[in-house]
């Protein structure tokens, strides 16, 4: 074990680190909410699994900050994620794996050997040519981790089960692109929406309806076309997405707002009640 793994000695008062670092603190914090002897119940049962919904969380509140330019809301959710960063690295350090330690020289390393134009004299143009440098390192780092253990590398590794299905959409396609495989021009995009929307439309009219797997299958292919779509406009799904559903959200409450000024929920109104409500949200934003 190396001294960065080594187990902290978590009894130590905080009162002990008044003018450390900011981080070093928290990292004490972390150690002293997992010490068995006095700290937190809840804390001690936590486990990587457990935690890692927060982990998700947080990045998620962390976006909607800047998507909403509050920047005391961002500085807050930062120190929220890193607080992940640490929780994970007290966990992985409890079990002798690595520390917080670890995990900043590892980063910090790779952001050294990622950037050879900054740290080690290279030459790079601008930062189109930045981006394709980054992605052959990156491949080339993923060549090695596939040699290392013994199989065959594809385009594809690396793009993590984790993610959101439509980011992970993205990132597949975008991998694939780089491989030479992808549409030409946006027109045959459409001309596959079209596709798939009609093969979805047969799965439901054609007596399928019972059929789950089939209608979920031809789903998945049309709203794996239309991430195809975005990013052959240069639009991030994910935003245009979420940008939809604020304005949902939006409108849904003018209406529910506009029905009960009349004394109707919105559960009681008709259709054609609700459609000219939502009618009138449309436009009232209109500039």
């Amino acid at each position: 074990m190396t001294d960065s793994t080594k187990t902290q000695n978590t009894s130590a008062a905080l009162d002990d680190l008044p003018d450390a670092p900011s981080i070093d603190r928290l990292i004490a914090v972390m150690a002293k909410l997992r010490d068995p002897n006095g700290g937190c119940p809840w804390d001690l049962e936590q486990t990587f699994e457990t935690i890692a919904p927060f982990t998700i969380e947080e990045a998620y509140e962390v976006a909607e900050a800047i998507t909403l330019r509050d920047m005391d809301a961002l500085r807050d959710e930062l120190g929220d994620l890193l607080l992940q960063v640490v929780y994970h690295a007290r966990m992985a350090e409890e079990d002798g794996r690595f520390a917080f330690e670890d995990v900043a020289r590892g980063i910090t390393e790779k952001m050294i050997r990622r950037h050879p134009h900054v740290f080690a004299g290279a030459s790079i143009e601008d930062a189109e040519a930045q981006t394709a440098a980054w992605e052959v390192q990156k491949a080339a780092e993923r060549a090695a981790k596939a040699e290392a253990e013994g199989r065959a590398v594809s385009a594809l590794d690396g793009v993590s089960d984790a993610l959101p299905a439509l980011m992970r959409s993205v990132k597949l396609q975008q991998r694939a692109v780089r491989a030479g495989f992808d549409w030409p021009t946006v027109a045959g995009v459409f001309d596959k929406i079209e596709e798939e929307l009609g093969e979805l439309r047969a799965e439901v009219t054609g007596g399928a309806e019972d059929d789950a797997d089939r209608i979920e299958d031809e789903m998945g292919d049309l709203l794996f076309t239309v991430v195809n779509l975005a990013r052959h406009l240069e639009v991030d799904p994910e935003t245009a997405l979420r940008r939809c559903n604020a304005k949902f959200e939006r409108r849904f409450k003018y209406m529910e707002r506009a029905l009960a000024a009349h004394g109707k929920a919105v559960q009681d109104a008709d259709l054609s009640e609700m459609e000219r409500h939502w009618q009138r949200a449309k436009q009232s934003e209109i500039p």
